[in-house]
């Protein structure tokens, strides 16, 4: 899943982006207002961590334009202002959560995995299908209790697609949800990835749509 952090304080962007990278995330950095607004509202992200204080555009407008124009996407605002007036207003400008300055790393992350259960529709911490369950926490799949060892990118993949289970993925929205913006995503490289994901979890799960995608369901093909 990629998740874009706008922050203009390098250290603590980059110590997001690290800690997300640990947490089976892609996260990509922007530190100024207008590239926030135009890769936040052209990106495929399942998550925004928004900083209010922003060179040339701030958050809270930033945060106002993506909702006019109709982005759904779950945001986090981050800031130092304490004023309970700026939280409310964060809030009502289309916030799915607040966390203010300064703030520990364990629960941003565990409010980056709650957001991004509810936005799915998700309500268990742990995501069960099958005799296959995911564990955002530990980045722990396993299959009938017995863990399954995987690389990070079949993590990210497998995540993506519990997290969207019973829907219809493209290649084309996997392979933005599983690289950075800059990188290339090969549709012949996905379906090897699938490939090896299935051979690993032995479970028939992961069914493909020829020429639409994969979609994850308990009931296989």
């Amino acid at each position: 899943m990629r998740i874009l952090i706008v922050e203009d304080e390098l250290r603590i962007a980059t110590d997001i982006r690290d800690a997300l990278t640990a947490g089976g995330y892609v996260a990509e950095i922007a530190s100024e207002g207008e590239d926030a607004w135009f890769r936040g509202g052209t990106g495929n992200y399942a998550a925004i961590i928004l900083d209010l204080g922003l060179p040339n555009l701030d958050g809270l407008t930033i945060l106002k334009r993506w909702r006019q124009e109709g982005l759904a996407t779950p945001v986090i605002i981050l800031t130092a202002r304490s004023a309970w007036a700026e939280r409310v207003d964060g809030i009502d400008a289309g916030a799915d959560d607040y966390l203010p300055k300064p703030f520990r790393m364990e629960e941003l992350m565990a409010r980056v995995r709650a957001l991004l259960r509810r936005s799915t529709g998700q309500v268990q911490p742990i995501i069960t299908v099958g005799p296959v369950s995911v564990d955002p926490r530990s980045q722990q799949v396993s299959v009938n209790s017995i863990p399954v060892s995987l690389t990070p990118l079949e993590y990210r993949l497998i995540s993506y697609l519990f997290h969207n289970q019973g829907r219809l993925v493209s290649q084309t929205e996997l392979g933005e949800a599983l690289y950075s913006h800059d990188n290339e995503r090969d549709s012949n490289a996905i379906e090897a990835l699938v490939g090896r994901l299935r051979k690993k979890i032995k479970a028939k799960i992961i069914n493909t749509r020829r020429g639409f995608g994969y979609i994850v369901t308990a009931h296989g093909p």
